[in-house]
């Protein structure tokens, strides 16, 4: 039987539509991988269709988008590399404590329940959301001040307006509610199986200059893991000083994804799966 080329599920996080991921999928397919960018439950196919009717958006938790993408990968012929930036890496992270990926890599990903770190700049990204209860059920846009200090502080401001007005979409408030909740809720959707020794492989990166998640909360994410990590469950950690949160759209993004093919090899995660590795 011909082997199987491993499937790649790239996850977007809040802001972002899933065609941002257009370059990464294109240097993936060159590699010999299958990757995929499925959009979260409510994206329109398009960044302008998105803006005309964001209704659809809103009311999105983090329960629905993790069984959105589950589904889409229990389709999938083996068990891919799944890989998520921001929001995208914590449902990255709940879906490889499932045991649905062959590996995951959760890139400037967002606190997940355990992680106490609240930067002030953080704290000011996610207050476009929580300052009002209302967003918790709608839609919420980012205007570019907020974009330029959330994701683009560590680009010129040119590119900082090319990033902007190119994939930036309206998101769901409520993943951001549920995650400040997270400490006060004992089943929040926020919680992750950290403790899951037979997890695949989890690389964490973080951007040194990310006002949004910054190193710090990357570094508490990966402290949560030590339990798994003792009983030989691999959980990495890669810094890129002075990138920022679009690091996965902006000039740098390229670095980021050849550390990512890297770490792949290192793992020896191939590009094909094989016949026997199908559904495993």
């Amino acid at each position: 039987m011909p082997e199987t080329p491993t499937p790649v599920v790239f996850i977007h996080g809040l802001w972002l539509h899933a065609s941002s991921w257009d370059p990464w999928q294109e240097v993936f397919t060159r590699a010999g991988f299958a990757p995929v960018a499925p959009p979260w439950p409510g994206d329109a196919p398009t960044v302008a269709a998105c803006r005309a009717d964001p209704g659809p958006i809103g009311n999105r938790g983090i329960d629905e988008v993790v069984a959105h993408y589950a589904g889409l990968i229990r389709a999938l012929p083996a068990r891919p590399v799944i890989i998520g930036h921001s929001f995208g890496g914590l449902v990255t992270q709940k879906l490889l404590g499932q045991g649905l990926g062959a590996a995951g890599v959760a890139i400037d990903p967002a606190p997940i329940k355990g992680v106490r770190v609240l930067p002030g700049s953080a704290l000011r990204v996610a207050s476009v959301a929580l300052r009002n209860p209302l967003n918790r059920t709608r839609a919420v846009s980012l205007t570019f001040d907020q974009f330029r200090y959330g994701f683009a502080n560590a680009v010129p401001e040119v590119e900082a307006s090319e990033l902007y007005d190119r994939w930036t979409i309206p998101a769901p408030g409520r993943p951001l509610f549920e995650a400040a909740l997270a400490s006060f809720q004992p089943h929040s959707p926020a919680a992750v199986d950290t403790a899951n020794p037979e997890r695949g492989p989890l690389l964490l990166i973080a951007g040194g200059a990310d006002h949004t998640v910054p190193p710090s909360v990357v570094r508490a994410t990966q402290r949560l893991y030590r339990g798994s990590a003792a009983a030989g469950a691999v959980t990495d950690l890669h810094t890129f000083p002075g990138l920022g949160h679009s690091l996965t759209i902006d000039s740098g993004w390229r670095q980021v994804a050849d550390r990512i093919l890297s770490w792949l090899v290192e793992k020896e995660l191939s590009a094909t799966a094989g016949p026997a590795a199908a559904r495993q």
